[in-house]
Protein backbone atom coordinates (compact mmCIF):
# COMPACT_ATOMS: atom_id res chain seq x y z
CA UNK A 1 0.00 0.00 0.00
CA UNK A 2 2.72 2.46 1.02
CA UNK A 3 4.75 2.19 -2.22
CA UNK A 4 1.56 2.69 -4.23
CA UNK A 5 0.64 5.85 -2.32
CA UNK A 6 4.19 7.15 -2.57
CA UNK A 7 4.37 6.48 -6.31
CA UNK A 8 1.02 8.22 -6.81
CA UNK A 9 2.12 11.29 -4.87
CA UNK A 10 5.44 11.34 -6.73
CA UNK A 11 3.65 11.07 -10.08
CA UNK A 12 1.12 13.73 -9.15
CA UNK A 13 3.82 16.04 -7.88
CA UNK A 14 6.49 15.65 -10.54
CA UNK A 15 5.29 13.81 -13.64
CA UNK A 16 2.30 16.05 -14.30
CA UNK A 17 2.71 19.52 -15.68
CA UNK A 18 1.87 22.29 -13.20
CA UNK A 19 -1.20 23.53 -15.18
CA UNK A 20 -2.61 19.97 -15.30
CA UNK A 21 -1.81 19.44 -11.62
CA UNK A 22 -3.60 22.65 -10.62
CA UNK A 23 -6.52 21.83 -12.89
CA UNK A 24 -6.97 18.42 -11.27
CA UNK A 25 -6.92 20.04 -7.83
CA UNK A 26 -9.76 22.34 -8.94
CA UNK A 27 -11.67 19.43 -10.46
CA UNK A 28 -11.42 17.23 -7.36
CA UNK A 29 -12.27 20.16 -5.09
CA UNK A 30 -15.42 20.74 -7.15
CA UNK A 31 -16.28 17.02 -7.04
CA UNK A 32 -15.87 17.09 -3.25
CA UNK A 33 -18.17 20.11 -2.91
CA UNK A 34 -20.68 18.44 -5.24
CA UNK A 35 -20.64 15.30 -3.12
CA UNK A 36 -21.30 17.35 0.03
CA UNK A 37 -24.14 19.14 -1.77
CA UNK A 38 -25.63 15.80 -2.84
CA UNK A 39 -25.40 14.59 0.76
CA UNK A 40 -27.26 17.73 1.87
CA UNK A 41 -29.96 17.03 -0.70
CA UNK A 42 -30.37 13.46 0.52
CA UNK A 43 -30.53 14.72 4.11
CA UNK A 44 -33.27 17.23 3.22
CA UNK A 45 -35.36 14.45 1.67
CA UNK A 46 -34.87 11.95 4.48
CA UNK A 47 -34.94 14.10 7.62
CA UNK A 48 -37.09 17.14 6.89
CA UNK A 49 -40.71 17.68 5.94
CA UNK A 50 -39.71 18.85 2.44
CA UNK A 51 -39.81 15.46 0.72
CA UNK A 52 -39.37 16.32 -2.95
CA UNK A 53 -37.56 13.29 -4.34
CA UNK A 54 -39.66 12.82 -7.46
CA UNK A 55 -40.48 14.26 -10.87
CA UNK A 56 -39.89 17.87 -9.82
CA UNK A 57 -36.44 16.92 -8.53
CA UNK A 58 -35.58 15.30 -11.86
CA UNK A 59 -36.78 18.34 -13.78
CA UNK A 60 -34.77 20.67 -11.53
CA UNK A 61 -31.65 18.56 -12.05
CA UNK A 62 -32.11 18.56 -15.82
CA UNK A 63 -32.73 22.31 -15.85
CA UNK A 64 -29.56 23.07 -13.88
CA UNK A 65 -27.38 20.76 -15.96
CA UNK A 66 -28.72 22.39 -19.14
CA UNK A 67 -27.96 25.82 -17.69
CA UNK A 68 -24.44 24.70 -16.85
CA UNK A 69 -23.74 23.19 -20.27
CA UNK A 70 -25.30 26.13 -22.15
CA UNK A 71 -23.29 28.73 -20.23
CA UNK A 72 -19.80 28.92 -21.74
CA UNK A 73 -16.86 29.34 -19.39
CA UNK A 74 -15.51 32.89 -19.63
CA UNK A 75 -13.27 32.74 -16.58
CA UNK A 76 -15.41 35.39 -14.87
CA UNK A 77 -18.60 33.36 -14.49
CA UNK A 78 -17.14 30.31 -12.75
CA UNK A 79 -18.91 31.02 -9.47
CA UNK A 80 -22.24 31.10 -11.32
CA UNK A 81 -21.46 27.85 -13.16
CA UNK A 82 -20.24 26.26 -9.94
CA UNK A 83 -23.56 27.18 -8.32
CA UNK A 84 -25.33 25.38 -11.19
CA UNK A 85 -23.16 22.33 -10.53
CA UNK A 86 -23.82 22.36 -6.79
CA UNK A 87 -27.54 22.84 -7.43
CA UNK A 88 -27.54 19.87 -9.79
CA UNK A 89 -25.71 17.81 -7.16
CA UNK A 90 -28.19 18.89 -4.46
CA UNK A 91 -31.22 17.80 -6.47
CA UNK A 92 -29.42 14.61 -7.53
CA UNK A 93 -29.03 13.81 -3.83
CA UNK A 94 -32.71 14.53 -3.25
CA UNK A 95 -33.54 12.30 -6.21
CA UNK A 96 -31.77 9.42 -4.47
CA UNK A 97 -33.94 9.98 -1.40
CA UNK A 98 -36.57 7.31 -2.21
CA UNK A 99 -33.83 4.70 -2.75
CA UNK A 100 -32.15 5.67 0.54
CA UNK A 101 -35.53 5.48 2.31
CA UNK A 102 -35.76 1.85 1.21
CA UNK A 103 -32.20 1.18 2.35
CA UNK A 104 -32.87 2.60 5.82
CA UNK A 105 -35.82 0.21 6.20
CA UNK A 106 -33.58 -2.75 5.30
CA UNK A 107 -30.29 -1.82 7.02
CA UNK A 108 -29.04 1.77 7.54
CA UNK A 109 -25.40 0.59 7.69
CA UNK A 110 -25.60 -0.12 3.95
CA UNK A 111 -25.34 3.63 3.27
CA UNK A 112 -22.09 3.97 5.23
CA UNK A 113 -20.63 0.83 3.60
CA UNK A 114 -21.59 2.07 0.13
CA UNK A 115 -20.08 5.50 0.80
CA UNK A 116 -16.77 4.01 1.95
CA UNK A 117 -16.69 1.54 -0.97
CA UNK A 118 -17.50 4.32 -3.44
CA UNK A 119 -14.66 6.48 -2.09
CA UNK A 120 -12.18 3.60 -2.36
CA UNK A 121 -13.28 2.67 -5.88
CA UNK A 122 -13.30 6.26 -7.13
CA UNK A 123 -9.90 7.15 -5.67
CA UNK A 124 -8.36 3.88 -6.88
CA UNK A 125 -9.52 4.27 -10.47
CA UNK A 126 -8.67 7.97 -10.55
CA UNK A 127 -5.17 7.21 -9.29
CA UNK A 128 -4.82 4.43 -11.86
CA UNK A 129 -5.73 6.85 -14.65
CA UNK A 130 -3.24 9.46 -13.41
CA UNK A 131 -0.43 6.92 -12.98
CA UNK A 132 -1.07 5.20 -16.32
CA UNK A 133 0.73 5.98 -19.54
CA UNK A 134 -0.59 9.18 -21.09
CA UNK A 135 -3.77 8.54 -23.08
CA UNK A 136 -3.69 4.78 -22.49
CA UNK A 137 -7.37 4.66 -21.41
CA UNK A 138 -8.76 7.02 -24.04
CA UNK A 139 -9.32 4.11 -26.43
CA UNK A 140 -12.22 3.06 -24.17
CA UNK A 141 -14.39 5.94 -25.40
CA UNK A 142 -16.13 4.20 -28.29
CA UNK A 143 -16.60 0.95 -26.37
CA UNK A 144 -18.07 2.72 -23.35
CA UNK A 145 -20.59 4.61 -25.47
CA UNK A 146 -21.60 1.37 -27.20
CA UNK A 147 -22.08 -0.43 -23.88
CA UNK A 148 -24.02 2.54 -22.50
CA UNK A 149 -26.37 2.50 -25.50
CA UNK A 150 -26.84 -1.26 -25.09
CA UNK A 151 -27.68 -0.79 -21.43
CA UNK A 152 -30.31 1.82 -22.25
CA UNK A 153 -31.91 -0.63 -24.67
CA UNK A 154 -31.68 -3.39 -22.04
CA UNK A 155 -33.40 -1.15 -19.52
CA UNK A 156 -36.21 -0.37 -21.95
CA UNK A 157 -36.68 -4.07 -22.76
CA UNK A 158 -36.88 -4.92 -19.09
CA UNK A 159 -39.86 -2.59 -18.72
CA UNK A 160 -41.82 -5.21 -20.69
CA UNK A 161 -40.10 -8.43 -19.57
CA UNK A 162 -39.64 -7.57 -15.87
CA UNK A 163 -36.74 -10.04 -15.69
CA UNK A 164 -34.75 -10.15 -12.46
CA UNK A 165 -31.72 -11.52 -14.36
CA UNK A 166 -31.83 -8.59 -16.78
CA UNK A 167 -32.11 -6.23 -13.83
CA UNK A 168 -29.09 -7.81 -12.13
CA UNK A 169 -27.07 -7.65 -15.35
CA UNK A 170 -28.00 -3.99 -15.75
CA UNK A 171 -26.81 -3.15 -12.22
CA UNK A 172 -23.51 -5.06 -12.32
CA UNK A 173 -22.59 -4.07 -15.87
CA UNK A 174 -23.51 -0.50 -14.96
CA UNK A 175 -21.12 -0.58 -12.00
CA UNK A 176 -18.26 -1.79 -14.20
CA UNK A 177 -19.18 0.83 -16.80
CA UNK A 178 -19.05 3.67 -14.24
CA UNK A 179 -15.64 2.48 -13.02
CA UNK A 180 -14.36 2.45 -16.59
CA UNK A 181 -15.76 5.94 -17.13
CA UNK A 182 -13.67 7.18 -14.17
CA UNK A 183 -10.55 5.95 -15.97
CA UNK A 184 -11.63 7.42 -19.29
CA UNK A 185 -12.93 10.74 -17.97
CA UNK A 186 -9.88 11.36 -15.78
CA UNK A 187 -7.46 10.96 -18.68
CA UNK A 188 -9.77 12.90 -21.01
CA UNK A 189 -9.82 15.80 -18.53
CA UNK A 190 -6.03 15.80 -18.41
CA UNK A 191 -5.76 15.84 -22.20
CA UNK A 192 -8.36 18.61 -22.52
CA UNK A 193 -6.37 20.75 -20.10
CA UNK A 194 -3.19 20.15 -22.10
CA UNK A 195 -5.08 21.43 -25.13
CA UNK A 196 -6.03 24.61 -23.27
CA UNK A 197 -9.47 23.76 -21.86
CA UNK A 198 -9.61 25.28 -18.34
CA UNK A 199 -13.30 24.56 -17.66
CA UNK A 200 -12.85 22.56 -14.44
CA UNK A 201 -16.53 22.97 -13.54
CA UNK A 202 -17.73 21.01 -16.59
CA UNK A 203 -14.94 18.48 -16.10
CA UNK A 204 -15.91 17.91 -12.48
CA UNK A 205 -19.50 17.32 -13.63
CA UNK A 206 -18.33 14.27 -15.60
CA UNK A 207 -16.55 12.77 -12.60
CA UNK A 208 -19.41 13.57 -10.22
CA UNK A 209 -21.86 11.71 -12.49
CA UNK A 210 -19.47 8.73 -12.47
CA UNK A 211 -19.18 8.94 -8.68
CA UNK A 212 -22.90 9.05 -7.99
CA UNK A 213 -23.46 6.26 -10.52
CA UNK A 214 -21.02 4.02 -8.63
CA UNK A 215 -22.66 4.86 -5.29
CA UNK A 216 -26.18 4.19 -6.53
CA UNK A 217 -25.27 0.78 -7.91
CA UNK A 218 -23.30 -0.24 -4.84
CA UNK A 219 -26.29 0.67 -2.67
CA UNK A 220 -28.58 -1.49 -4.81
CA UNK A 221 -26.15 -4.43 -4.80
CA UNK A 222 -25.59 -4.28 -1.03
CA UNK A 223 -29.30 -3.91 -0.31
CA UNK A 224 -30.04 -6.92 -2.51
CA UNK A 225 -27.43 -9.02 -0.72
CA UNK A 226 -28.69 -8.03 2.74
CA UNK A 227 -32.26 -8.72 1.65
CA UNK A 228 -31.31 -12.22 0.51
CA UNK A 229 -29.48 -12.84 3.79
CA UNK A 230 -32.56 -11.81 5.77
CA UNK A 231 -34.75 -14.14 3.71
CA UNK A 232 -32.34 -17.04 4.32
CA UNK A 233 -32.31 -16.27 8.05
CA UNK A 234 -36.09 -16.41 8.14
Amino acid sequence: MAPTVQSFLRSFGTNLEEPVRQHLRNVYASVTMSTISAGAGAYVHMFTQWKSGGLLTVLASLGLILLLLSTPDTGKNRQLRLSYLLGFAFFSGMGMGPLLDMVVRVDPSIIVTALMATAVVFVSFSASAILAVRGSWLYLGGTLMTVLSSMLMLSMLNIFFQSYLLYQAHVYIGLLLMCAFVLYDTQLIMEKRRLGDKDFVAHSLDLFIDLIGIFRRLVIILMDKVGKSLKCAL
